[in-house]
């Protein structure tokens, strides 16, 4: 039941960016972390798992008001949601070759975004995006689902990255940003329910 709600209510915060009804936006995205929070601790989730989307929802809700203070208190609610995650992975493998590409990843855009961010966000934004990188690249030690969504949570704080660095964004930007970050909440948060398998072999048990 949880599960159907959150698809619900994912539907209709989607629908509404893409058809521009702001109060549509404004009523289901606060809906969409405690659903899938309810979802979890009914599959008996590690606590790590819960309070990282609890943090989300902090995030979320920041979020919604269009202010710098909001936008870095958003920020700071979803770096402990990431911290929440990296605990969740512990110390499960990961493909050496992944890393790299993460590290490459995170040099590129914090030095393309870094002259067109404002100068106060600057040092916020690139230290977020060590610890937003780490978690995704983390992320593969639960296998490929939860590795997808730590990568498509990284595409979605980096399209939010251009918005406030003032680049030129595609029609609709606000559903881009919101279809890849519910996904990547969901593909986290099932992928840590579902065996702890990475790259064909069993992850190491804290």
């Amino acid at each position: 039941m949880p599960l159907a709600a959150f698809a619900v209510a994912t539907a209709v915060d989607l629908g509404s960016l893409l058809a521009g009804w702001h109060l549509g936006h404004l009523l289901a995205k606060p809906l969409l972390m405690p659903l899938l929070v309810a979802y979890v601790i009914t599959r008996k989730a590690p606590r790590p798992l819960i309070a990282a989307l609890l943090f989300g929802w902090g995030g979320d809700l920041a979020l919604l008001f269009d202010a710098d203070p909001a936008f870095l208190i958003g920020m700071g609610s979803f770096a402990a949601g990431h911290v929440c995650y990296l605990v969740l992975f512990g110390r499960g493998r990961t493909h050496p070759a992944l890393g790299g590409a993460y590290a490459l990843a995170l040099i590129g855009t914090v030095a393309l975004l870094w002259p067109d961010l404002p100068a106060d966000l600057r040092v916020p934004v690139a230290g977020y995006s060590l610890l937003l990188t780490a978690m995704a690249y983390r992320s593969s030690a639960l296998g490929l689902r939860a590795g997808l969504g730590g990568a498509l949570f990284l595409l979605s704080d980096t399209l939010i990255a251009t918005g406030v660095a003032d680049w030129p964004q595609a029609p609709r930007p606000d559903f881009w940003i919101m279809a890849t970050y519910v996904a990547a909440q969901y593909l986290l948060a099932t992928g840590a329910l579902a065996p702890r398998q990475a790259y064909g072999r069993e992850v190491l048990q804290d």
